[in-house]
């Protein structure tokens, strides 16, 4: 067998592992092996390329990749689950950026003096460069977001749409000058910053309770920018493991806008959670309802004495830190015969799956994770729904005020449970900024503090009955 045979069975096998990691990594109880596999495919690629007869500098790329290394590994390990959408959109952002100076470099290696770029070759770079940069730098700005370094709402001025599309149609007018006539470094540099700066406007305008769609299309443009490299490089396994991170990525943001009944085009130029306090707040205390306060330990014997009780999950959970109590206050009630389960909404958190990793990460077991389409027939026989800093997705509103911005948006049905007790820190509103009448909801008790140290006291609680 010959080298490049040999090469090319390598990056069959890291296909083949990179299609299996995927298919794994769509079930949580078999998401360690695919990370695992992914893991070992990307080893085989990296080992082939080195390989590659032609390659240069391997002892430059070597040197990075020994320093590096390190520190991704350290990253992973360090990074509180709290943070880990902003990790995601930061290593997201990475590719982007990767895929971008790629095609600078293939755009100087390959421009021919004094001809010409094959066309094909030329509309690969462009796409790569353009979608790299966007996918750069509008990351960055989710992972600003996200880590609250900007604020969370939409930053919208007047124009802002006018603008965006007026410089989206530049860049794509100076991505064909290059294609089809000077091709020159200096457009394609133009052409980069362009695409830098779209992406920061692009994502300025969507509100934080839309980062979840807004990191899985923005992974999605990675993986097309990355197949758009892997087409100037002659790489299939560019070519296939792109590919299938744009198809994933733009599945993923698909059934997360219909998850909150939204098109993709509202969550991106509809600068959802602009939005104050809504008509039914106000509705609400006309009618003289009231939010209710209780106590712990008022709580606590509410679901020592219920026969199903139903844990509604949301960011606020994850900001405190409050899983492994989650886990334990579970534990003691299954000790006195309460069945406990968990009710998932698709877009609770702040990235796809977020509150499934972590509940994972506190060995919750997955039987009790119950998606929100098999979680909502269950509520009506519930005796107490407990909700963690879920907000939004728990709004009657969506099912109930045609006015309301998130009306029709599926949520979870904590209405229908017997009782319900909402652990919130404050009356703030969630991220879409409206009022939510559950909390008025003559059946809703409310016991404010942090989630960790009222799940300690509620924990407390039922010990000592």
């Amino acid at each position: 067998m010959s080298r490049s045979d040999a090469i090319a069975l390598a990056y069959l096998a890291t296909i083949i592992a990179f299609i299996l990691a995927l298919r794994f990594l769509s079930s949580p109880v078999h998401a360690p092996l695919g990370n695992r596999i992914g893991a070992l495919g990307m080893a085989i690629a990296i080992a082939a390329t080195f390989a590659q007869p032609h390659l240069h500098h391997k002892l430059s790329i070597l040197i990075v990749m020994i320093v590096s290394a390190p520190i991704g590994a350290y990253a992973a390990r360090a990074v509180k689950m709290t943070a880990m959408p902003q990790m995601v959109a930061l290593f997201n952002g990475v590719g982007g950026g990767a895929a971008a100076l790629v095609a600078l470099a293939d755009f100087h290696h390959v421009a021919p003096e004094p001809g010409r770029i094959k066309t094909d070759v030329a509309i690969s770079i462009m796409l790569s460069a353009l979608i790299g940069g966007v996918s750069f730098a509008g990351s960055l700005v989710a992972f600003a977001k996200l880590q609250e370094l900007i604020r969370g709402r939409p930053i919208v001025y007047p124009g802002q749409k006018i603008v965006n599309a007026v410089l989206l149609a530049a860049l794509l007018a100076l991505a064909i000058v290059v294609i089809v006539g000077p091709q020159r470094n200096a457009l394609v540099i133009a052409l980069v910053c362009g695409a830098l700066l779209f992406g920061v406007l692009f994502v300025l305008p969507i509100g934080g309770a839309d980062m979840p769609v807004v990191i899985s299309l923005l992974n999605a443009c990675t993986g097309l920018a990355a197949a758009a490299t892997g087409f100037v490089l002659h790489n299939n396994v560019l070519i296939v493991s792109g590919m299938l991170v744009g198809a994933s990525g733009t599945l993923l943001t698909l059934l997360m806008g219909r998850a909150m009944n939204r098109s993709l085009a509202n969550v991106l130029f509809g600068a959802f959670g602009q939005v104050t306090a809504g008509p039914a707040g106000a509705a609400a205390d006309a009618d003289g309802a009231s939010v209710r306060s209780t106590s712990a330990d008022d709580v606590a014997v509410m679901l020592a004495y219920a026969k199903k009780v139903v844990v509604v999950p949301g960011y606020g959970l994850a900001v405190a830190q409050a899983q492994h109590d989650v886990r334990a206050l579970a534990d003691l009630l299954e000790q006195r015969g309460v069945e406990v389960t968990y009710a998932i909404h698709p877009v609770a958190g702040r990235m796809p799956g977020h509150m499934n990793v972590l509940l994972a990460e506190a060995n919750v077991p997955y039987p009790q994770l119950k998606e929100m389409d098999e979680a909502n027939p269950e509520f009506s026989r519930t005796d107490v729904a407990l909700v963690i800093g879920a907000n939004d997705v728990v709004n009657p509103d969506a099912r109930n005020n045609a006015t309301s911005p998130i009306y029709g948006m599926p949520i979870l049905n904590v209405d229908q449970a017997q009782a319900v007790v909402v652990l919130k820190r404050s009356m703030n509103p969630g991220f879409a900024g409206i009022d939510n009448p559950l909390f008025l909801n003559p059946k809703t008790v409310m016991l404010f503090g942090d989630a960790k140290a009222s799940v300690e006291k509620l924990a407390g609680g039922v010990k000592n009955l």
